[in-house]
C-alpha cells in the first residue's frame, strides 16, 4: 500500500504522522511525507520519502515570531486565536490543496493521512468533481465536537456540573461564535470561494473530524469529555511513540537520573517557547532550591542561553531530550500544555502540572484537571509560588500518579499500530470495492 502523509509544518504536527508512517514501513508500506523544507532531515531520518509542499505552504512554524510577528501584540484568548487559526491553517490550504492534487495525480497513493489540521483536504473533501483517495484525519490536539453542555471549544470549560453553569456556558458560546467562530467560517468559506468550491457544511473546528472518511484520536477515552456519542468513524486509537533517538544523544548528565532523587521535568514544547518565561524559568525559581529534586528543562531546540536568570544546581538543561528513555524516569512534567507531549507523559503513567493559554493549551490543561492526571494553572505565565504548590500537591498526593498510572494501562491495553493500520486497510478495501 502506497501512503501520502501531509502535515502542517510544525514539529507536533509531524511527528504523530511520523509515528504512523514507521508503523506502515515496518510491515512493508511505502510512504511519502509533504511537508516543509526545514522538516526534510526529520521526514528523511525516519525512512520515508520527503515531498515539498507548494509555495505558500512551506513556512517555518519554529520562526513563528518572525512569521507572525503581530501574533505577539495579541493576548492570549479567542481574538489570537482567530489570527493564528486563519495565518497558520487557513491561509496555506489553497497550496496545500495544489500539493495534494498534484501528487495524487503523479504518485497515485492508496490513501491520504494528513494531521486534522492541514486543511488543503479540506478542500478535497469538497471538490466532489474530481476523484481522490480516502482521507484520514490524525488528531494532533483535544477532540472538538458539539459538547452537550453547550460550552464552546478552546477555552477550556470543563464539563458543566449544573443548570447554572450550563447557563453561563451558553452566554460564553454566543460571544465565542462572535469573536471566533462566526468569523473563521466567513474566512474559511471565502478562500473557498476563490478555489470554486462550495462552504462548509459545518463549523469550521468541527470539520476536522465531520469531513475525513476516518479519524484517529490519538488519547483514551479517559483523558476526553463525554460528547454524548460520536460518530463511527472517529477512534481512539491510543498515544503514539515519541521519535526515535540514538543513544550517543543522550546528554551527559544522564548517570545522575539514578533514582536518588525525584525528577520534575520542564518543558514548553517546539512552537510555543520563544519566550521561556512560561512555565520554564518560574519553575526554576519555584524549584531552585529543592536539594531533593533534579528538574530538567528541554528548550524544544531553542538555545539553552535564552534560558534567563541563575540556574539552579539542581537544574540540568537539554535542547531535546528523548522522552521515551526519560519519561519513565519522571516524577511530574511541568508543561504549557502541549498535547502530544501531555499524551507521551500518561502512556509513562506521569503526573503533570500543566500551565498554558495560547493555541489549544487551556482545552489540555482542563482536562488535565477534569481527568484527575495532574494540576492545572489556568495562566499564561504562571507565578512561581503557584508552580511550587502544584508541584509539591503532584508529588504528595497520590490520587495523581494512580490516575496518570490508569490512563497509561487504558493506552497499553489499546494494539495502536494495529488500530491505525487496520483503519487504512478498510478504507482502501472499501474504495477498491467501489
Amino acid at each position: 500500500m502506497k501512503i501520502l502523509f501531509a502535515a502542517t509544518p510544525a514539529a507536533g504536527h509531524l511527528n504523530p504522522l511520523l509515528a504512523i508512517a514507521r508503523m506502515a514501513l515496518a510491515r512493508g508500506d511505502e510512504a511519502l511525507k509533504a511537508t516543509a523544507g526545514y522538516l526534510r532531515p526529520s521526514v528523511e531520518k525516519s525512512g520515508v520519502r520527503f515531498l515539498p509542499l507548494a509555495a505558500g505552504a512551506d513556512i517555518d512554524l519554529t520562526r513563528i515570531e518572525d512569521v507572525l510577528p503581530e501574533r505577539a501584540s495579541l493576548p492570549p484568548g479567542l481574538e489570537q486565536l482567530r489570527y493564528n487559526f486563519e495565518r497558520i491553517f487557513l491561509d496555506p490550504m489553497p497550496a496545500q490543496a495544489e500539493t495534494l492534487r498534484r501528487i495524487v495525480a503523479s504518485e497515485r497513493p492508496d490513501i491520504i493521512v494528513v494531521d486534522d489540521l492541514f486543511f488543503g483536504a479540506t478542500a478535497l473533501f469538497l471538490d466532489k468533481g474530481t476523484p481522490r483517495p480516502p482521507i484520514v484525519a490524525c488528531s494532533i490536539t483535544i477532540m472538538v465536537a458539539d459538547r452537550p453542555d453547550g460550552a464552546p471549544t478552546m477555552i477550556g470549560l470543563p464539563p458543566a456540573r449544573d443548570e447554572a453553569a450550563r447557563a453561563a456556558y451558553a452566554a460564553i458560546a454566543v460571544e465565542a461564535e462572535r469573536v471566533f467562530g462566526a468569523p473563521v467560517r466567513a474566512y474559511a468559506d471565502a478562500k473557498l470561494a476563490e478555489m470554486g468550491l462550495p462552504p462548509l457544511p459545518c463549523a469550521v473546528l468541527q470539520s476536522r473530524h465531520l469531513m475525513a472518511d476516518a479519524f484517529l484520536q490519538t488519547t483514551v477515552p479517559a483523558f476526553e469529555y463525554d460528547f454524548g456519542g460520536l460518530p463511527d468513524h472517529v477512534r481512539f486509537v491510543g498515544a503514539l511513540p515519541p521519535p526515535p533517538q540514538q543513544a550517543a544523544e543522550l546528554p551527559d548528565w544522564w548517570g545522575e537520573l539514578d533514582g536518588s532523587k525525584r525528577i520534575v521535568l520542564v518543558t514548553q514544547g517546539t512552537v510555543a517557547n520563544a519566550d521561556l518565561g512560561e512555565p520554564i524559568e518560574p519553575t526554576l525559581s519555584a524549584l531552585g532550591m529543592r536539594e531533593d529534586l533534579l528538574v530538567l528543562v528541554t528548550t524544544g531546540f531553542r538555545p539553552i542561553g535564552n534560558v534567563r536568570g541563575p540556574i539552579p544546581k539542581t537544574t540540568r538543561l537539554a535542547e531535546f531530550l528523548d522522552y521515551a528513555k526519560l519519561l519513565p524516569k519522571v516524577d511530574v512534567l511541568v508543561t504549557n500544555g502541549g498535547y502530544g507531549t501531555v499524551q507521551l507523559a500518561l502512556q509513562a503513567g506521569v503526573p503533570i502540572v500543566a500551565a498554558g493559554r495560547t493555541e489549544d493549551k487551556a482545552e489540555v490543561g482542563a482536562r488535565v484537571a477534569w481527568s484527575g492526571v495532574g494540576i492545572e494553572i489556568p495562566s499564561q505565565r504562571p507565578e512561581a509560588q503557584d508552580l511550587r504548590a502544584a508541584v509539591d500537591r503532584v508529588l504528595i498526593e497520590p490520587s495523581f500518579a494512580e490516575r496518570a498510572r490508569a490512563i497509561a494501562a487504558d493506552m497499553a491495553a489499546i494494539d495502536t499500530p494495529a488500530a491505525i493500520l487496520g483503519t487504512l486497510d478498510r478504507l482502501v478495501a472499501g474504495s477498491s470495492a467501489a
